[in-house]
């Protein structure tokens, strides 16, 4: 099928869906100037609206923000973009706006875009900080060609006045009445928080005007030849494009849910392999995860782009993806938390804040609403329990926690029976509002410090499937690229591990780790949580090789099959690497796959009521895990207990022709 067709479908879905947004609007009342997040300016604008111009997505770099008085560097014009976040301890680099270095009417920030732009609107923000109230409350816009001569916006005669915020981190909009032209555009604050300081965080809505011999537009022009639907979706609409991926795509794809969320809307994956809705002996299992925090959105789109993507190169015979398909089962699981998605799409992707859908309906982060394991490893590491009364692995989830009345959110306990179901080798979850990719552990070995390296048994493999992520990301190893908030990941090659970052107990990683066999980690795939749907063709042209690089990961290090003497696959044994103090089991075919990386190493296989193998197993530097299989025959004990058991544990009667046989020889002996 031609990608032409393809698209029929997608804009088929696109049309209805918009034909009922149009009669919805038709039916509901307008929406006044005073609600949360627009602006009350006493003007009628006439809505001539342009997407953001990169405040928040960088676009706009440091060099383009100016500002009439700066109160120190860390609060200078380049911290003036909109949901910008304080470090923790808001010094003199990373603090959380532009504030003015006084509070006068005098005072302004400016934007410039370095070529004539159509500029429609402006959204505002106060100061990112847990110490301080700070923001503006009405302000004026000005715009110039030159940097010299300014036009301040009127309504009729009177200088246009916005009102803007009323507390610091709901993001306020106002449109502009007309659509106004020029280079440079200036907010000029005329009031402020009376207990604050002037301090903004902005983003200016505008399109830029023709012009094809601007060198700062072509640098930054990032184009995308795939044809698939870069749009912002509903939970109907999502539902609906995974349909239409199924149906293009009968033979490869399933759709299934894995539960449902607080308010009962179903958690969809689509499974995409050669043989959907079964596990093949020898194919590893891999999953992809998004919108675990509601408002974190771009990972859920990049999924539902990746779907696309992958069925229209699949049916059009690409190898890559026909070798992908065909040796590996893939779950992608878009939305892992659509209450809170919902409620930030209902408010946009400029307005939804930082905050506003991260949570799940009953208020709780789903990611790190896992049980805390590593306490109860690390507990019984200390007490040397390990491996006389509990496993470096598999650790089990404690009692507490799988009562009724424990703070489980119903969208985790889903999770937990799908993870615990499916024999998953790795899995990536995509979170948002940075750029870098962490790994195990999430949570610090030392009790009360917030931040310290804390490696896992596996830390070099982690921190390679972590590198082939970001390594490949056209930006998070790009050491010119500007710090989203307070971090500069990429001179780290755009990974870190958790802990260092920020301690979280109880998160999806530590929990798939210690509890699975998968190895899990998180991808922050862009500095906006809440991309414009302009922006996504250009994020997916950021992420596209990322994630196929990282699916292909599944693949690396060794694979088999444990058997007893007769051939048959023997289920949870466990699967030791020499000098790596984590082990892995085996699904219920006996098939295993443990991820490494190039090397050789002795591997041990054991099961209960079996003798222990062990052979050496290398593993190469091309694509492909290394064959290692074992065959353990049963123990004497095991045999001798399976007797017993067969015969109700009593006394093992011969028959009385044997016995009559043994006395009379006996005898003949004795005499």
């Amino acid at each position: 099928m031609t990608s032409d067709c393809w698209m029929c479908l997608f804009q088929n879905v696109a049309v209805k869906t918009a034909n009922k947004k149009a009669e919805k609007t038709k039916k509901s009342p307008l929406k006044t100037p005073n609600s949360i997040s627009e602006g009350e300016g006493h003007y009628s604008a006439i809505k001539h609206e342009c997407p953001p111009m990169g405040l928040e997505t960088l676009k706009i770099d440091d060099f383009q923000l100016h500002a009439s008085t700066t109160k120190r560097y860390g609060l200078g014009a380049h911290r003036g973009r909109l949901n910008i976040q304080a470090g923790l301890y808001e010094d003199d680099l990373y603090d959380g706006a532009w504030c003015a270095g006084r509070d006068d009417p005098l005072q302004w920030f400016e934007v410039d875009a370095r070529r004539l732009t159509k500029f429609t609107g402006v959204i505002t923000q106060g100061r990112s900080s847990l110490w301080s109230s700070d923001w503006v409350t009405s302000y004026k816009v000005m715009v110039s060609n030159d940097s010299h001569t300014w036009i301040t916006l009127k309504n009729s005669s009177e200088d246009l006045i916005f009102s803007a915020n009323r507390e610091k981190e709901i993001p306020v909009r106002n449109i502009f009445p007309a659509p106004v032209i020029g280079r440079y555009i200036r907010v000029n604050p005329r009031s402020w928080f009376n207990s604050g300081n002037i301090c903004m965080r902005v983003e200016i809505l505008g399109c830029p005007m023709s012009d094809p011999n601007n060198y700062y537009h072509r640098r930054n022009e990032v184009i995308t030849t795939d044809n698939l639907d870069f749009r912002h979706h509903s939970y109907k609409e999502m539902r609906q494009l995974m349909k239409v991926v199924n149906e293009m795509c009968p033979n490869i794809t399933r759709i299934y849910n894995i539960g449902k969320s607080h308010s009962g809307l179903k958690l969809y994956a689509i499974e995409i392999s050669d043989n959907p809705g079964e596990h093949e002996a020898g194919e590893p299992e891999f999953r992809y995860t998004a919108g675990a925090h509601g408002n974190e959105v771009l990972g859920r789109e990049l999924l539902l782009l990746l779907m696309q993507f992958m069925c229209q190169e699949y049916l059009s015979g690409n190898r890559r993806i026909r070798r992908l398909v065909e040796e590996t089962r893939i779950h992608l699981l878009p939305s892992v938390n659509p209450d809170g998605y919902e409620k930030a799409f209902e408010v946009g992707s400029e307005l939804s804040g930082w905050s506003l859908g991260r949570w799940s309906n009953d208020g709780i982060d789903i990611h790190h609403n896992f049980p805390d394991l590593n306490s109860i490893l690390w507990e019984a590491e200390a007490k040397k329990w390990i491996p006389r009364k509990m496993f470096n692995h598999h650790v089990p989830i404690p009692e507490w926690y799988l009562s009724k009345n424990a703070s489980v959110a119903v969208e985790t306990r889903a999770l937990i029976a799908w993870m615990e179901k499916m024999p998953f080798v790795l899995g990536g979850n995509l979170q948002g509002g940075e750029l870098v990719v962490t790994f195990p552990y999430d949570k610090t070995r030392s009790q009360g410090v917030s931040r310290e390296p804390t490696p896992t048994p596996d830390d070099h493999v982690f921190r390679w499937l972590a590198f082939s992520y970001a390594s490949t990301h056209r930006l998070m190893t790009d050491a010119s690229q500007r710090v989203c908030h307070t971090e500069a990941f990429a001179k780290e090659d755009g990974t870190i591990n958790g802990a260092s970052w920020h301690t979280a107990a109880g998160s999806m990683n530590d929990f798939s780790y210690l509890h699975t066999n998968c190895f899990e980690l998180s991808m922050y795939v862009g500095c906006d949580k809440f991309p414009h749907e302009s922006e996504l063709p250009e994020e997916w042209e950021n992420n596209r090789e990322s994630l196929l690089v990282f699916m292909e990961q599944v693949h690396r290090g060794i694979k088999g099959v444990v058997r007893d003497l007769q051939g048959r696959g023997i289920a949870n044994a466990i699967i030791s690497v020499e000098g790596i103090g984590h082990d892995i089991r085996t699904a219920a075919d006996g098939d295993y796959w443990r991820l490494l990386n190039p090397g050789e190493y002795r591997v041990t296989a054991r099961a209960e009521g079996y003798s222990f193998a062990s052979k050496k197993c290398e593993v190469g530097y091309e694509m492909g895990a290394t064959r290692c299989d074992f065959v353990i025959g049963r123990t004497n004990l095991s045999r001798i207990k399976e007797i017993m058991e067969k015969f109700n544990k009593q006394p093992i009667r011969l028959p009385i022709r044997q016995l009559q046989a043994r006395r009379s020889r006996a005898r003949r002996l004795g005499t």
